[in-house]
């Protein structure tokens, strides 16, 4: 809980310290560890949404949505060199 409650502050720093067009992914890990989890799902698609992110969950343990996140990264960063 503490790495989200500390969100806020490091979006800023990035953002000031970045370009503008910056693509900004908010990735919530160990989502295999539901029974553990400290924030919701919910409260990280609201704040991704609040501060124009993109928000996916993934789990390294079972690979859920890795494949997703790497793949998304690529095209971004493709489309940002085209």
């Amino acid at each position: 809980r503490d790495t989200f409650n500390h969100l806020t502050t490091w979006l800023e720093d990035a953002r000031q310290h970045s370009n503008s067009n910056m693509v900004i992914m908010l990735i919530g890990n160990k989502s295999d560890l539901e029974s553990r989890r400290e924030v919701k799902k919910e409260e990280g698609e609201a704040f991704a949404r609040e501060h124009g992110l993109i928000f996916m969950e993934t789990s390294a343990k079972t690979a859920s949505n890795v494949e997703e996140v790497t793949l998304l990264n690529t095209g971004i960063l493709v489309e940002q060199l085209i």
